[in-house]
């Protein structure tokens, strides 16, 4: 598989994250938005931001290694943020996000602010494309 992770110099520089994600063979493994919710669909961390993230990331995982992948796999990252998370929240965000991806090649990513995700009490949804050699 030939992938690479990187960000030109021409761009400015990111923080936490990379600007391109380029995946020239292999399998494109495509995760669905993961939300704070156990296995039995409850809310975990209601009001919680930090349990929150830590549930999603989790589930993420479940799902990467459901398919073959881990977290390291992970090419591209969407993050959708309600829009009663603060900016001193995003810190805490990028905190939990770097326990569990790789730093040194962070995946490209976006983060976006919405007004309300699809159930109340959500406060925060990933949803991820990994690249595997399968």
């Amino acid at each position: 598989m030939s992938k690479e992770i990187f960000s030109p110099a021409t761009l400015p520089p990111p923080s936490g994250y990379s600007h391109v994600a380029k995946v020239s063979s292999g399998t494109l493994v495509f995760i669905a938005g993961q939300v704070s919710a156990d296995a039995s669909g409850k809310l975990v961390g209601e009001g919680n931001f930090e349990v929150q993230v830590e549930q999603v990331f989790k589930n993420l995982k479940l799902a990467l290694e459901a398919a073959g992948a881990n977290m390291a796999d992970i090419v591209k990252m969407n993050t959708y943020l309600v829009a009663e998370v603060g900016q001193d929240d995003v810190a805490k965000l990028r905190t939990i996000r770097e326990r569990h991806l790789n730093t040194s090649k962070p995946p490209a990513s976006t983060l976006v602010v919405v007004s309300r995700l699809a159930r109340p009490g959500w406060l925060i949804e990933i949803e991820v494309i990994a690249a595997i050699d399968r």
